[in-house]
Parts: C-alpha cells; sequence; structure tokens
C-alpha cells in the first residue's frame, strides 16, 4: 500500500508470520494444532510448514501455499457448518474479519514461516525514503506517520528537548545550568553533546540499577527473585 501524496510504501502489503500470522494462529489454533503431542488433534500442526502443508488423512491439506481456496484451513475457518467451523463454539474463540483476511493474504502470498526472531541473525534496516527528517530514525517515524496520516508534531524548543532527554536517561530532570549551557551551545551536534553527557554520567548508571532493582524485587527481598520473601511484622 502507496499513502497518496508521501512518496512512502508500507509494509502492509507483505504479511509477515512472526508479526501477523503467529499471533492469529497461537490464540485460536494451537491448542489443538500445536507442540503438544497430547492435544493434537488429526495429527496436525500449524506451528510447523511441514505439517500444516503436507497431505492429511483426509487427503485434504491445511494450507495450499499460494491457492487459499483449496486450503483445509481456509474452508473451516469461514465455514457455515457449526460441526466443520474452526476454532470449535465451544472454545468461545472466533476468528474476526480482518483475522481472516490477513490469513488469506498470507496463504496467497505462499505461507513462507520464519524462525523465531531469536534464531535469525540482525539485519540492517534500510530506512525508507523520506524527505525533510535529519536522522534515519526519523525517516521511519515519518513513514509510519504518512501511512497513518498523521502530520508529525512540530520541533520542540531547546528546554523541553533537554528535559525529555534527561529524564529519559537519569530520571532526573536537567539543572537551570545544564538548560542555559544547552540554549547557548551553538554547535550542531549540541544535542548528541548532551545524549553523550548523559550516557557517562553516574545518574545514567543508577538509572539502569534502579530497573534491574525493581524487577528482582531488591526491596522486598534479600534480591533475588528465587528467595523467600521475608515476611515483617509491625509490632
Amino acid at each position: 500500500m502507496s499513502v497518496p501524496g508521501s512518496g512512502v510504501k508500507t509494509r502492509q502489503d507483505t504479511v509477515g508470520y512472526q508479526r501477523d500470522i503467529l499471533p492469529i494462529l497461537a490464540d485460536h489454533c494451537f491448542v489443538c494444532h500445536g507442540v503438544d503431542s497430547a492435544k493434537r488433534q488429526a495429527e496436525l500442526r500449524l506451528d510447523e510448514r511441514g505439517s500444516s502443508t503436507k497431505t492429511l488423512e483426509s487427503g485434504q491439506q491445511a494450507i495450499v501455499p499460494g491457492d487459499w481456496k483449496s486450503s483445509a484451513l481456509w474452508k473451516r475457518i469461514t465455514s457455515d457448518d457449526s460441526t466443520q467451523t474452526m476454532p470449535p463454539a465451544e472454545t468461545g474463540r472466533a476468528f474476526s474479519p480482518d483475522q481472516r483476511e490477513i490469513l488469506r493474504r498470507w496463504i496467497e502470498q505462499g505461507a513462507p514461516y520464519e524462525k523465531h526472531w531469536a534464531y535469525v541473525p540482525p539485519q540492517k534496516a534500510v530506512p525508507p525514503i523520506v524527505t525533510g527528517a535529519e536522522y534515519p530514525i526519523d525517516r521511519f517515524v515519518r513513514a509510519r506517520l504518512a501511512a497513518e496520516r498523521i502530520q508529525p508534531s512540530p520541533t520542540a524548543d531547546r528546554t523541553t528537548l533537554l528535559r525529555r532527554v534527561t529524564f529519559d536517561l537519569t530520571g532526573l530532570p536537567p539543572t537551570l545550568l545544564e538548560v542555559d549551557a544547552f540554549w547557548n551551545d551553538p554547535r550542531p551536534d549540541a544535542y548528541e553533546r548532551v545524549v553523550h553527557r548523559l550516557l557517562g554520567s553516574e545518574q545514567f548508571g543508577e538509572r539502569w540499577a534502579r530497573w534491574w532493582l525493581d524487577l528482582a524485587h531488591y526491596g522486598d527481598s534479600d534480591g533475588y527473585l528465587q528467595d523467600f520473601l521475608k515476611q515483617t511484622h509491625c509490632q
């Protein structure tokens, strides 16, 4: 899909397995057609391409790559017959029209599966071509805003920018001296210098340490998730 007048193409034309399909199948299908062999029905695993595209004992294929009309999965999730529709009515789950359309497009595009993201080597993303964006990350943001037909907010003043980044990296507001120094710094990389200063500050380390200590329930226990929380009683 292209956004009129923006010159930006979005990813909506391509359906991704990890991003779009896996959440749908996991929520609606994997209880009976997933990794648990004890609960698996019809010897069908929809979490594996080899199983989902093989010919079943019924003579049908759950997924016929490129041919959604012949795919048993499509027939079952769109059936009006309560004895055939999937998932069964007693599960209380049903595919929405949007979810059906995403599955249809995925099958039409060949039903490609993907490895879990943790097993895929990271690749550098190529920023979309967008005019008026100073940094690569801004090009991604501008492209998404254009896709959603949202106008970007005006550039914040220096005080606001400094407060945002200082709160984000240290959890504290900037001092008046830091605000004045930033306003009076004419160098083109003044903001980058502020970021490097904050990343190198002790407060940045304290900020990160607080998040980790919160995760470890440091204030409630001996500092480890595995230990028993201490019980205290007021006298």
